[in-house]
């Protein structure tokens, strides 16, 4: 007995495959391909408290220059004693007044900050964004407000997980077709 099996199924389990690796690729990369997301600069959250003190001082000093309004009492960012989340915001205020993601080196901080492709807005408290790398080159745009990409209700395990589905039936199909 020969069996004959369709090219069909065997087509269409390679496209379900490919969907499922290609949607979970770069997902919530910094500077994937296709770039004009956003960058955050943050707070590490193993940053010691005295070097968060004292670069939050200097970012909010004369020198750093950024604008700490927000994170001083009756400021939307005020979250006492969260020193990481003001740190946070102290940073990203430097990093934007320098230049965003045309300067990534504003973002350091001794090694205490990194920059997040996660927008770390909460409540009231918004983080200003700046423009991630858009096909390889800063494009240094710097936007204000909710504008960014809050990704902490990203669907894109969803998709995997439907894609992954997808292939497991369309599997066990072939497998019926080819041995029945």
């Amino acid at each position: 007995m020969v069996v004959v099996v369709s090219p069909l199924p065997l087509l269409l389990l390679l496209l379900a495959v490919r969907a499922a690796v290609g949607s979970g690729a770069g997902a919530g990369a910094v500077g994937a391909s296709g770039g004009g997301g956003q960058l955050w600069c943050v707070a590490k959250n193993n940053a010691e408290d005295g070097p968060l003190q004292s670069a939050i001082d200097w970012a909010c000093g004369p020198n750093g220059g950024a604008d700490c309004r927000a994170i001083q009492q009756g400021g939307a960012c005020y979250e006492p004693p969260d020193l990481l989340a003001h740190a946070s915001y102290a940073f990203n205020d430097y990093f934007l007044r320098s230049g965003g993601a045309a300067s990534p080196a504003a973002c350091d901080f001794s090694g205490a900050a990194a920059l997040i492709g996660l927008n770390p807005s909460h409540g009231n408290c918004v983080f200003p964004s700046s423009s991630s790398p858009k096909n390889g080159s800063f494009v240094g745009i710097t936007t204000y407000g909710r504008t960014g990409a809050d990704l902490s209700r990203s669907s894109s395990w969803q998709l995997n997980f439907w894609s992954l589905l997808l292939c497991i039936s369309l599997s066990i199909a072939i497998f019926a077709v080819s041995h029945s």
